[in-house]
């Protein structure tokens, strides 16, 4: 994820949370962002990037100034995003997630995917491995001006 925001070249604000407690399914922010993201990736990209824990989803959907969201497209995450007009990059998971996304790209267009075929689920499938260049080419089509999602969006 990292190497593809920062290859993409576009300003970004990236919510990075730790994995749930298993107890609790709590998230948690991590408490030094530099042990887990790759060495000079917060200097070189924070002139056109900010990393931060948790984030008002709605808030920052909101803002007009953004002009993508990548997701793993949940039923809310995706409503949110289409209510504010936010072209969609989906990574689904599990769950209704891959629903919502052959829907979104596919059938409406309104998303481009990043992962078109999902042997199984997260936690009983296989899961295939989606390359920085794979999703910096996603961020780049959504992000493009004259990108079909980026239009369908905003005839809708």
């Amino acid at each position: 994820m990292a190497v593809a925001l920062d290859r993409s070249g576009y300003r970004f604000l990236w919510s990075l949370r730790a994995s749930p407690n298993i107890l609790t399914e709590e998230l948690d922010d991590y408490a030094n962002l530099e042990e887990i993201l790759p060495e000079g990736f917060l200097d070189q990209t924070s002139d056109r990037g900010k990393v931060i824990g948790w984030a008002p989803q709605v808030v920052v959907l909101a803002k007009p100034a953004i002009g993508g969201f990548v997701t793993h497209f949940e039923w809310i995450s995706m409503l949110e995003s289409l209510w504010f007009g936010v072209p969609m990059v989906m990574w689904p998971l599990y769950a209704e997630q891959k629903v919502n996304a052959f829907e979104m790209v596919e059938e409406m267009g309104l998303a481009v995917g990043i992962q078109r075929f999902i042997k199984g689920d997260l936690l009983e499938g296989e899961m295939e491995t989606v390359t920085a260049e794979e999703l910096k080419r996603a961020i780049r089509s959504v992000m493009e001006e004259d990108s079909d999602v980026r239009n369908r969006r905003e005839r809708n």
